[in-house]
């Protein structure tokens, strides 16, 4: 039976790592670059209309653009069946890469979290508190942690003392026992700290919610709509990668002591790998948080009605009434509506606009 599990294993390693894998990351190179060169031409486009959690925006796209341009060399190492020919150095920054992208997100998915709760729990504070300036001093802050907790990770061989092709995820088994100290530390500072600040803000952002009736409805839904977001990205993308990592380098440490793996190896083994291309997919939905900032589906949406509304009026009514401060106000676009349509939508947007400061 063990020589069953093995050989099952061996297969699940050379068809998810030399296919699936590389499968994954040219998908996420593909829709990533798209997906997040829309989302930051966008918000450029808006930027003195998003308030000032547009600067936590850009640096997530930033975190985004960093990692992604590596995803070829990666899928060619490992459709190559883990043979790294563009050199040590640069696996090394390729490494570094990912760290960048993978605890840059969450530290300024974080950000953005405490920025909600302020912006709706404690509104007076935050119009005192939250500026451009705080908001640019906590982004260099952000990218200096991160650096320097990813910084070791370059340190450490990434390549086999006889094998100088390999590009290791995290080190060669000479250095394992080292690595996991490291990265139970790394895991402590860079995901769970951020990751208990997020569940405190939205905890008690909900609690505020649901209890007061004061808050606008359009605001509620919008805020809900951002943690169930954030919430995918954390359960999808960042638990299942850090819980076995950590456990697939104990693993190893055990085999380096016992020279034996424990019996439940080879299902952390696979699971490792499964989250490996899970935590990637965190580029392709990111923008999901650009999407909901900026409303884009309300906004096409209002535009959809408004000019329903123009056209049932042109060909039912002929006659269009029209005004200046009936005009709607979307750039480039020039169609009437019903004033007191515009006038509501226009009170609904200035409510969200608030809320995201």
């Amino acid at each position: 039976m063990s020589g069953i599990a093995t050989n099952k294993t061996s297969f699940f390693r050379s068809d998810y790592e030399h296919v699936t894998l590389p499968a994954v990351y040219t998908f996420v190179f593909i829709i990533g670059l798209g997906a997040n060169g829309w989302a930051v031409r966008s918000l450029l486009q808006k930027w003195k209309i998003l308030g000032h959690i547009n600067v936590f925006l850009l640096n997530l796209g930033v975190a985004n653009f960093l990692f992604l341009p590596t995803l070829p060399f990666l899928s060619a190492y490992y459709f190559m069946r883990n043979k790294w020919i563009f050199g040590d150095a640069f696996c090394k920054i390729t490494r570094f890469c990912f760290n960048l992208n993978l605890y840059g997100s969450i530290g300024f998915l974080t950000c953005i979290s405490v920025y909600r709760y302020l912006a709706i729990v404690h509104p007076m504070k935050a119009k005192r508190r939250i500026t451009v300036r705080n908001s640019v001093v906590i982004s260099v802050m952000v990218w200096l942690l991160v650096s320097a907790q990813s910084l070791p990770d370059v340190l450490f061989p990434k390549n086999s003392t006889n094998r100088t092709e390999k590009c290791h995820h995290t080190t060669s088994t000479e250095y394992v026992e080292n690595y996991l100290k490291y990265s139970v530390g790394w895991t402590l500072t860079g995901f769970v700290m951020p990751f208990l600040i997020f569940l405190g803000c939205y905890g008690h952002v909900t609690l505020v919610l649901c209890r007061k009736n004061t808050i606008n409805k359009v605001v509620k839904q919008r805020s809900l709509k951002l943690m169930f977001i954030l919430i995918l990205l954390f359960s999808v993308c960042y638990i299942p990668y850090h819980i076995f990592k950590n456990l697939s380098l104990y693993s190893r440490v055990l085999f380096s002591t016992n020279k034996k793996y424990p019996s439940w190896d080879k299902t952390v083994f696979c699971a490792h790998q499964i989250s490996r291309g899970l935590v990637c997919l965190n580029s392709v939905l990111n923008p999901l948080v650009y999407l909901h900032v900026m409303d884009i589906p309300a906004q096409l949406q209002q535009l959809l009605q408004q000019f329903r509304q123009t056209f049932t009026r042109l060909f039912v009514s002929g006659r269009i009434p029209v005004t200046q401060s009936d005009k709607p106000d979307v750039p480039g676009l020039s169609l009437p509506c019903l004033s007191g349509y515009c006038r509501k939508e226009k009170y609904m947007s200035m409510l969200c606009i608030l809320s995201e400061m």
